[in-house]
């Protein structure tokens, strides 16, 4: 996996989300359309082909927490409010330019989590749970060992004390919960066949129209033995 590599030969050992995404991609979880930019035109460039309303991010791996350092817009409607929020961005990244990433903006009013571990005695385990900014205040998640059967992560889903939210509410959609099992399937797996990814972390993934969408994500290496 070359975005692994690359960054293993740069000495890093967290990928930036904007390659943690291409890399959950690439085992087919869901991600919204989005672009890494660098400057005012692609910007403009990259909104055409988008098309609004878009988030603009700090994109870059020494970055965390980007809410709180005030390093997200979201609900950009046209160029000008674009081109401002790239510039404020920018002030307000303190030269860590890895570049903005601009992201479809993907609505929606249920928010879950899930991501990838490894416990020192049972190996990879699979973690699913209530997303967004109650992750920590709720912390409404269940684990498996993995590899997960189907079963397994279906199992998962209905182990949630917020459960209900997967069925229709308030006038909206029941999630796909084959889809959300296939995703923790296949973190499993993806902690089964690469020993090298040490965490995954991707929340929110956002319940739009019913499917789900790894809206961020954090990918962190282990350090190779020397």
């Amino acid at each position: 996996m070359k975005l692994i590599e690359d960054a293993l030969n740069e000495g890093r050992f967290r990928l930036s989300e904007y390659e943690s995404k291409r890399l959950l991609a690439g085992f087919g979880i869901p991600v919204p359309e989005e672009k890494l930019i660098s400057s005012p035109g692609e910007l403009i460039d990259a909104a055409s082909a988008i098309g609004y309303p878009l988030v603009l991010k700090a994109c870059s791996a020494d970055i965390a927490h980007k809410t709180e350092k005030d390093l997200i817009r979201l609900d950009i409607r046209n160029d000008d409010e674009a081109l401002d929020a790239y510039t404020e961005i920018i002030k307000c990244m303190n030269g860590a330019e890895d570049g903005v990433l601009l992201q479809q903006m993907i609505r929606g009013k249920r928010e879950l989590m899930m991501g990838l571990s490894r416990d020192r005695q049972f190996g990879p385990c699979v973690m699913f749970g209530l997303g967004g900014i109650f992750a920590e205040i709720l912390n409404d998640t269940t684990f498996r060992v993995a590899p997960l059967e189907k079963t397994d992560a279906l199992e998962m889903l209905m182990e949630i004390n917020a459960r209900r939210i997967l069925q229709p509410v308030r006038g909206l959609k029941a999630v796909d919960q084959d889809l959300l099992a296939d995703m923790l399937i296949t973190l499993g797996q993806i902690g089964i066949n690469h020993e090298i990814i040490k965490e995954i972390d991707i929340n929110p993934i956002i319940i739009s129209d019913g499917r789900p969408a790894a809206v961020d994500a954090l990918v962190v290496l282990q350090e190779r033995e020397v």
